[in-house]
């Protein structure tokens, strides 16, 4: 199996990765996947979901097939949750149903050919009838199915290698489909293999996709076991349960006990907080769309916890042209260095002021740090511009997850120049712990009291 690290070394194709549960999972966008699974030379590519990882602790020849794999994409809100347990969350869910499709967009673009090989017999026709209605300029080389048509695999690579596809889907469920890739695999000639389980049942419409509402959720597993209870009850209630505890215990393995302990923390008192401050944070949303024109929340990409981009969440305080008049008032700010800051900016609206001189535009930020992007304490979540032009040394302030709160925001805030700003958060990486944590705290209590800074 793979060590644990930060990051895996990337395959022939670039593709980074991260640790989920000792595999290295996929960390890309669906775009950067696609183009590297086409473009390089990856050639075998599995699914990872919890069924997968429950299977994988127990079946060592799937295990190793795993470990083997050009690529292993991340299927599920199961493989996310593992992800963000060791720190970080994945860039986007790839799972097979919605990934695949979109990759056979772009291969028939580029002119390449798909071979649909598994399920039971006519189930393959009536996907590539499908797909060629959703994707017209498929080439769909071949089909096969996986019962009398894969009981001699001699014969079924024979077919596939005959037909000159360049694409290979393989649906037999796991762990046999990537078994008999991990098999086959030297001896099949399609440029790139992927075992894609269910997805020919669901594009042949044997078996019922969740209502968009329900994926959005990332429920689609609650929809399949509501469809079929008796089959998939002991997969879902069962087989969750047992993902999860060996997550958790996984996480308190690799992360240390004083990681575990923040994250813990985090996540109760924020789960509080989104609770107890429901009201206040519905009545500062109607505030916000009744003060000016524009969307309630303000979303801002930022650098977080080892370089990773993520969207921060805060009540929107400006006037939707903001960032465009930010160029004619760089001259105002009143702080030194990189962030810009000024006391009477004329961007900010009404209610905007009030809710900044008292903080609570960074209310939002609670759903951040139940999500794993962010931490209760931290330092200031850098804007990708600040990072690019960190002095020499400055990326150390990467090592934590950013912070609602700080240092730098109980000493001062806006009236702190951006090398002090920089001082403060490598101080506090280096000595972080539960004991500072709980200090800055309480002390931001004080300091939103006062509003020093706050503007």
């Amino acid at each position: 199996m793979y060590h644990h690290a930060l990051f895996y070394p990337a395959k022939p194709h670039d593709l980074p990765t991260r640790p989920v549960l000792d595999l290295p999972v996929v960390d890309a966008s669906t775009s950067d996947t696609i183009e590297a699974l086409l473009g390089g030379t990856a050639r075998s590519v599995y699914f990872l979901n919890a069924h997968c990882a429950n299977v994988c602790a127990t079946d060592r020849a799937y295990a190793a097939a795993l470990a083997r794999a050009d690529a292993v994409l991340p299927d599920g809100i199961g493989v996310e949750l593992a992800a963000r347990s060791m720190g970080s969350g994945l860039t986007e869910n790839l799972n097979g149903t919605d990934f695949t499709p979109a990759l056979l967009q772009e291969a028939a673009r580029r002119g390449l050919s798909v071979f649909l090989f598994g399920a039971a017999p006519g189930t393959a026709e009536r996907a590539a009838d499908a797909l060629q209605a959703r994707i017209p300029d498929l080439i769909v080389a071949g089909t096969r199915d996986g019962y009398d048509g894969g009981a001699c695999e001699v014969s079924a690579v024979h077919a596939i290698n005959a037909s000159g596809a360049d694409i290979l889907l393989v649906a037999m469920g796991v762990p046999k489909q990537e078994l008999w890739i991990d098999r086959n695999l030297p001896q099949l000639r399609p440029r790139l293999v992927l075992g894609v389980g269910a997805l020919l049942d669901f594009l042949a419409g044997n078996v019922k996709r969740a209502p968009a509402p329900v994926r959005k959720l990332r429920m689609e597993w609650a929809w399949r076991l509501a469809m079929e209870p008796r089959r998939l009850a002991k997969r879902y209630l069962v087989g969750n349960t047992t993902f999860l505890k060996r997550t958790v215990r996984r996480a308190m393995t690799g992360a240390g006990p004083d990681a575990v302990t923040k994250r813990l923390v985090d996540f109760g008192l924020a789960s509080c907080l989104a609770m107890l401050l429901a009201p206040v944070l519905g009545a500062i949303a109607l505030a916000v769309r009744f003060d000016s024109r524009g969307p309630v929340l303000f979303r801002q990409t930022r650098v977080g916890r080892d370089g990773k981009p993520f969207t921060i969440l805060k009540f929107r305080t400006m006037h939707p042209d903001a960032e465009a008049r930010l160029a004619e008032l760089k001259a105002q700010s009143d702080r030194d260095g990189l962030c810009f800051k000024s006391r009477n900016d004329p961007r900010v609206t009404r209610v905007g002021r009030l809710l900044r001189r008292t903080s609570l535009d960074e209310l939002p930020q609670i759903f951040n740090v139940l999500r794993g992007d962010m931490s209760l304490v931290g330092p200031r979540p850098a804007l990708p511009s600040e990072v690019a032009a960190y002095p020499r040394g400055a990326r150390e302030r990467l090592a934590a997850r950013p912070g609602i709160t700080g240092l730098w925001q109980v000493s001062g805030r806006a009236e702190i120049g951006f090398d002090r700003m920089i001082d403060m958060d490598l101080a506090y990486v280096r000595s972080r712990s539960l004991l500072l944590d709980l200090m800055l705290l309480v002390l931001t209590v004080q300091a939103v009291r006062s509003g020093r800074g706050a503007y």
